[in-house]
């Protein structure tokens, strides 16, 4: 566990997270779904189900799931499959510790980059990652989805 000050404990996600991982993504990306004109990818996802498959944690605070992190280790490289923080505490720099967790994880996988993808249309992402040293590498479209992959070298 990664312990903060006061209460707030990132921690892997258990089965018994799964509603509150679900209400956080409900909350952190329903908000995109008039601009990308479909919903979001995470708000379908079976978050049991991703638990068992992906390196899953969750950000708590006095029990509430504020955050979560779902990482999966590939062919030399960690993928970010999924970082959100609930939007009535975004500014707090939560998303930036999540991504810390990340990168402290596929450190001590012993990975040195970690990749991920996020809809071109969500700017703010790309906008936030390339401030946080992620670069480019890649722009496709997938099933009408288009996606910009990035990337980042870890020390």
């Amino acid at each position: 566990m990664t312990h903060d000050k006061g209460d707030l404990t990132i921690r892997r996600a258990v089965a018994d997270d799964v509603g509150g991982i679900a209400d956080l993504m409900t909350a952190a990306y329903s908000p995109y779904e008039a601009r990308l004109g479909a919903p979001p990818p995470p708000l379908g996802a079976d978050y049991a189900e991703e638990i068992a498959l992906y390196q899953a944690w969750v950000m708590d605070e006095a029990g509430a799931i504020i955050g979560a992190l779902f990482l999966k280790a590939g062919e030399g490289h960690v993928l970010l499959v999924n970082v959100a923080v609930s939007p009535d505490q975004q500014g707090r720099g939560l998303g930036r510790k999540l991504i810390e967790k990340a990168e402290q994880e596929a450190k001590a996988q012993g990975f040195d980059e970690l990749r991920l993808f996020t809809h071109a249309k969500m700017t703010e992402n790309v906008d936030l990652y390339t401030r946080l040293g992620w670069r480019e590498y890649d722009r496709q479209e997938h099933a009408g989805v288009p996606r910009v992959f990035m990337r980042k070298t870890l020390p």
